[in-house]
């Protein structure tokens, strides 16, 4: 029998605290490190076995600062462990779900992601868990879930409560960030929020739909800013003119303009799909966010359009620096360099592809890069080609070695 005390958890009945379905992937590792570090007991179950084994044996399977010796200590300490058996959601009090919430190939949301991932441990959840979602979903899938859970006959809480870390910040942002709690009832509120509360005081109560359309408010944002600024970039370099000076500009010293980035490839597995995940929300009568997606995604051919101005590129070796999604990440994932390669495969004599973060067997050496490369494109902002020693033109636009971005 499920005993409470005080109506927000439970006592006696469960034997760990936490247990983070889809916990061996770059959003649910570093919150269950967090929490462990914090004291509490955590579970993480993934189907990926060989992540599973990884971080079982106390290695980080991917880049994440700050988070290998945390990790090595939650699972010496034994606070912190990981399971391809989905039975381990059984013994948890707190159920947190990440998993992947992609758009198809006509860019409309993927609404069954979340629910296949709790039907995969249906038959081991329990009366009386908090089932926590993480996952950035379409308006009304925690709706959807509270209804799949319910026609279970299951009397769980549910809460939304979305991640909000940039990759490659996590152990700073997880303590640092305010936590948006969301939920029906004040009961799963309630739990929600002294859950979060293990990694900070900020907290920021909300429905769940709100919740759920601030998290993709967010991310759409930031994905039409960095629009906006590639097509200044576009305006500026058409005419001739150096964007990094006028950006420099604008934003010495003033304050209304300090959000305007550089330009750059604005890509990764979030910031896309979730503008379009908000276009189709809203019956795709979104202008400004196809226009976002169309500046966005066609800035690899506009680059390459750029060069065939000014370079034959039929013979020429194309070096491209940096293939991951985000400077100093190891995250191939939706990286508009795949797309750029794809367009100098067909344009130049040869395309070569290196990466300091990313083992990739198609990728050379830098140093071999240099040396048979008649032009060099920075695709990723390493920090690592902020200092290049080369005699041939190098294409910037990320600003990063200080240069200019004009093109």
């Amino acid at each position: 029998m499920i005993e409470t005390t005080d109506g927000v958890g439970m006592t006696d009945a469960f034997s760990t605290d936490v247990c983070i379905v889809g916990g061996c992937g770059r959003v649910g590792l570093p919150l269950g490190i967090a929490l462990a570090s914090r004291g509490l007991s955590v579970t993480l179950y993934d189907i990926n076995a060989a992540a599973v084994e990884t971080v079982n044996s106390g290695t980080l399977p991917f880049d994440e600062e700050g988070a290998a010796p945390v990790l090595a200590e939650v699972v010496a300490s034994g606070r912190l462990r990981a399971s391809t058996e989905p039975a381990t959601v059984a013994a948890a009090e707190n159920l947190v779900v990440v998993v992947g919430t992609p758009v198809d190939e006509h860019l409309n949301p993927d609404l069954g992601a979340v629910p296949r991932a709790l039907e995969r441990c249906a038959e081991h959840l329990r009366a009386g868990q908090l089932v926590v979602l993480r996952s950035t979903v379409y308006p009304g899938v925690t709706a959807l879930t509270e209804k799949l859970l319910d026609g279970m006959g299951l009397a769980v809480d549910v809460a939304f409560c979305p991640e909000r870390i940039a990759e490659g910040k996590a152990m700073t942002e997880l303590f640092a960030l305010p936590q948006i709690v969301s939920a029906r009832g004040p009961q799963a509120l309630a739990r929600a929020e002294k859950l979060f509360r293990h990694l900070t005081d900020q907290i920021v109560p909300l429905e769940p739909e709100e919740a759920e359309l601030a998290k993709l408010f967010t991310n759409t944002w930031r994905y039409i800013k960095f629009a906006t600024a590639n097509q200044f970039w576009m305006m500026a370099n058409d005419f001739g003119l150096d964007f990094a000076r006028i950006r420099h500009a604008i934003t010495f010293d003033y304050p209304r303009a300090a959000d305007l980035p550089m330009p750059g490839f604005a890509a990764g597995p979030c910031l896309f799909k979730d503008t379009m995940q908000l276009a189709a929300f809203n019956r795709n009568n979104f202008v400004l966010g196809h226009s976002a997606m169309l500046i966005n995604e066609g800035l690899p051919l506009y680059l390459v359009s750029r060069l065939e101005d000014s370079y034959d590129l039929s013979s020429m070796t194309v070096g491209i620096l940096g293939m991951a999604f985000k400077g100093g990440s190891d995250d191939p994932r939706e990286s508009l360099a795949y797309k750029l390669r794809k367009i100098l495969s067909m344009k130049a004599r040869e395309t070569l592809c290196t990466d300091p973060h990313i083992a990739d067997e198609r990728f050379l050496p830098l140093e071999e890069v240099l040396a048979k490369a008649d032009l060099l494109v920075i695709a990723c902002p390493h920090q690592e080609y902020a200092a290049l020693d080369t005699t041939v033109p190098l294409v910037d636009m990320w600003g990063l070695t200080g240069q200019g971005v004009r093109v």
